[in-house]
């Protein structure tokens, strides 16, 4: 590919890819860098908010995404200890109509595989596994890209540099300006079991929410309604990096006993034969920006916890935010990629903070968690929904007209 035009974007996740597929639309060319020697179906399932949803759809993925996608009617809030039910926040044609978009669950997998036969369909993408961003270098012309492909070394040249590689980001460590991430004491079980293994108010198409004592239970169908996607979370001091490590049935259970949590949601967490498990961590800095025409976005840039259910999202408006910048700045790459960071850092840095709030607010119990419930009870889900209208009715056509 043509220097001139290309960026290269380091990682193929769901932030690398769409980003990809932003800057074809816009006029560039991408070339995605990604050290798996194949794009695995790994991951759990995730929420896709309307200010994802809609420029999924800008991007044409509908029909592709259509078989995977189940359209939640509501997020049922339930009460650990008592299997209650709290209030029902509306979703469905409710929040479509309100937004202008849908709310979908998903797998992560369907979502990243989507995008990828998005991209490999798209002329001016190309990506390449099996090729880790090892080092850059930027000089007057743009950046070149050292990588590692198995033994061999290989250079890539282009007038950008994005670090869409995560959390551990390789791209921000070589930037030096940031300190790691921190670690938030919490750590995150997944597991996924068929459907008609469970309960059957469990597949219905709902966001089921459990609160209870310093932890917190989140159950939904994904797969067009085949599998639940099972995802706990509880204050705990394991800490090691990753996001595939095996987890126990038995420790998930002693994290949500029979002194605080009910029969019902206990029940579902004994199910799983397998769980996988990873540690929660986050930045209370924000990113200092990059340097050059170098730049990060999704959890290379700002790690989300996952309390708002925001950091795919999150990743595919920074995609949108930044084709449309890049775009229109091609004429000096690195101011066009510094005003990008600057659109994006008072709403991410909004997201995180209302996350963490989030986080802390599902883990009250007692006198607290009591008043919560009774809160939110009195509230009503209609309201509730409003709540959200900062973060839903969020738009990128004002850069990227829809």
């Amino acid at each position: 590919m043509a220097p001139a035009r290309n960026v290269i974007i380091a990682g193929a996740g769901i932030g690398g890819l769409t980003a990809a597929l932003a800057l074809a639309r816009a006029g560039l060319r991408a070339t995605v860098l990604e050290q798996a020697e194949r794009l695995e179906e790994t991951g759990a399932g995730i929420q896709l908010s309307p200010n994802a949803t809609r420029i999924l759809l800008h991007l044409g993925l509908g029909e592709r995404l259509k078989p995977s996608i189940v359209a939640p009617e509501a997020i049922r809030v339930m009460a650990g200890g008592s299997a209650r039910e709290i209030v029902r926040i509306p979703l469905g044609r409710t929040a479509e109509a309100r937004y202008g978009a849908p709310y979908w669950m998903i797998h992560r997998g369907d979502l990243q595989t989507a995008l990828a036969e998005a991209a490999r369909s798209t002329i001016d993408v190309a990506i390449q596994l099996g090729t880790r961003v090892d080092d850059f270098a930027v000089h007057p012309h743009g950046v070149t890209v050292q990588a590692r492909r198995g033994m061999q070394v290989v250079e890539e040249r282009c007038v950008a540099l994005i670090g869409a590689d995560g959390l551990w980001s390789g791209v921000r460590a070589r930037m030096r300006r940031d300190r790691p991430p921190r670690f938030c004491h919490r750590t995150a079980w997944r597991a996924l079991l068929p459907a008609q293994a469970v309960p059957a108010e469990f597949r219905e198409p709902m966001v089921h929410l459990w609160l209870g004592r310093e932890a917190h239970l989140v159950h939904y169908p994904v797969r067009g309604g085949a599998l639940i996607n099972i995802v706990a979370i509880a204050d705990d001091e394991w800490r090691a990096r990753g996001w595939n490590a095996a987890g126990t049935r038995e420790e998930v259970l002693r994290r949500f006993s029979r002194w605080d949590w009910a029969d019902a949601p206990r029940a579902l967490l004994a199910l799983p034969d397998q769980w996988l498990k990873w540690a929660l961590y986050d930045r209370r800095v924000p990113h200092r920006g990059g340097k050059g025409p170098i730049a990060l976005l999704g959890d290379a840039a700002h790690p989300m916890l996952p309390f708002l259910a925001q950091g795919a999202a999150m990743a595919i408006e920074d995609a949108a935010v930044l084709a449309a910048h890049l775009s229109r700045g091609m004429d000096n790459p690195a101011h066009a990629l510094r005003v990008y960071e600057q659109a994006r850092r008072k709403r991410t840095a909004r997201v995180q903070r209302a996350a963490r709030r989030q986080g802390r607010i599902y883990g009250r119990f007692g006198p607290e968690g009591l008043l919560r419930n009774l809160a939110m009870r009195m509230m009503g889900g209609e309201k509730l929904l409003t709540r959200y209208d900062w973060l839903y009715n969020w738009r990128v056509s004002e850069l990227w007209p829809e």
